[in-house]
């Protein structure tokens, strides 16, 4: 058997947190040929969690880890840094969920973030467990904030609601009309944090850096075939996502989405009010994250917003510059008051998501496991999937590994050229109803 990959992985724009962070030194790509006990293709939430995972299970594994490019520049660096433990659906209408399962799942592997950061000893400017807002600027909002109220509620799980002199004492805006806020969300620097859980993997762990996987092959045991080298591993973790599919899996199950995220020079002094850091989270799911950081970097405002659908994987630079045009706008609507400060970075990030939102996880083929499609939930759900596919390599059954496994299959998407045209019609529809938020 041999699969062979289409295309490798293309980042649009800079890994801005990243950025922020300087320079490190990446570990050596691979070459000759290697065998280890597991390979593990990613590094990402969910490949770094894996490795930790097999690590701690069992010692004595030789555990490779083959990153494409470098740590933290791809999608792992991209996101908004949300590790929500709540059920929170990007494709639903509302977060009225009712499923204590999942928010059981989500505060394992967020339980499991907190032992890296203890580990660490990372500061809140990277792992700081502050809780979130949902954000309101309109009375439709309003209303879903006071729905979701009372279903958390009827739930016994705690939140405070916000009006709108609460919001503008947290954001220093005038912009929303209420907020409602959970504490069991960790707002992490993304790019800090993997960077972290990186450099804390232990010896029997190898982390091979600007890797990218040309070509899996299996001839009783499974080789893992790179640009100047060879991984043989009788097991083998996919940890890259909707990349996956780039080797001829899961076809016409994954959904490719793109969203789009800018990030200010730093703020002058003085300017803004409210607290120095803060994030919120739009009320209709399809708005827009805002986030106002402090640290490495100085003081800045994140602006995320914007879904498309790239069965490609690849975005184009016009799709960014529109994207970041939408982002001035959304910008100077909620700061007015910061009016001249620039854009310093602006990029896209790869989501993976499936029609009915599960997971595509398990044994798919003889000795090689799926950890991939967080359906836009990169941190926690990543992190949960790393987890479950180290112990199902290793035959150990869990609470983890039955909920992912024992999941619905994804369903089919409809062929081309109808899928790109009725997925990103309900994209921009989605977006247009959002309005403010």
């Amino acid at each position: 058997m041999r699969l062979a990959a289409k295309r490798l992985p293309v980042q649009p724009g800079p890994a801005a947190w990243n950025a922020l962070l300087g320079a490190r030194d990446a570990q050596p790509a691979l070459e000759g040929k290697v065998n280890v006990d597991v390979a593990v293709i990613g590094a990402g939430f969910a490949g770094l969690s894996a490795a930790r995972r097999l690590a701690q299970n069992d010692p004595t594994l030789r555990v490779a880890v083959l990153e494409a490019g470098e740590i933290a520049e791809g999608p792992a660096g991209r996101n908004s840094g949300f590790m929500i433990d709540l059920p929170h659906d990007l494709a639903s209408d509302s977060y009225l969920h009712d499923d204590a399962s999942e928010t059981h799942l989500n505060r394992s592997a967020i339980a499991f973030a907190k032992e890296v950061a203890a580990e660490i000893g990372m500061g809140r400017d990277v792992f700081d467990p502050c809780g979130k807002v949902n954000a309101a600027a309109s009375a439709r909002s309003d209303q879903h904030n006071r729905d979701y109220a009372e279903h958390l509620a009827a739930r016994n799980e705690p939140y405070r609601l916000l009006d709108a002199r609460d919001m503008q004492e947290l954001t220093g805006t005038e912009f929303y009309t209420s907020g409602l806020f959970t504490p069991g969300t960790v707002v992490i620097q993304p790019a800090a944090y993997i960077r972290g859980l990186a450099g804390v993997l232990p010896a029997s762990v190898t982390l091979y850096e600007n890797s990218p996987v040309t070509s899996l092959e299996r001839n009783g045991t499974w080789r893992l075939n790179t640009p100047n080298g060879s991984v043989t591993s009788p097991k083998v973790i996919l940890a890259n996502n909707g990349h996956a599919e780039s080797f001829g899996l899961f076809r016409r199950q994954l959904m490719h989405v793109f969203t789009y995220a800018s990030m200010t020079e730093s703020l002058p002094e003085a300017v803004l009010g409210g607290e120095p850091t803060w994030g919120v989270t739009p009320s209709e799911p399809m708005g827009t994250t805002v986030r106002r950081i402090n640290g490495p970097g100085g003081d800045r405002i994140v602006i995320r917003s914007r879904f498309t659908f790239n069965p490609s994987m690849q975005v184009s630079d016009a799709a960014l510059a529109r994207a970041g045009k939408a982002h001035d706008r959304k910008f100077a609507d909620r700061f007015p008051m910061l009016r001249g400060v620039k854009m310093d970075y602006r990029w896209a990030g790869h989501l993976c998501l499936t029609r009915n939102n599960v997971a595509v996880h398990g044994e798919v083929e003889p000795g090689l496991f799926s950890a991939i499609c967080q359906n836009g939930l990169g941190t926690v759900k990543g992190t949960l999937a790393g987890m479950s596919a180290a112990d199902l390599v290793l035959g150990r059954e869990n609470d983890v590994t039955r909920a992912l496994t024992g999941a619905d299959e994804p369903q089919k998407l409809p062929p081309e050229p109808i899928a790109s045209i009725g997925a990103n019609a309900v994209l921009k529809w989605k977006e247009r109803r959002a309005g403010r938020e």
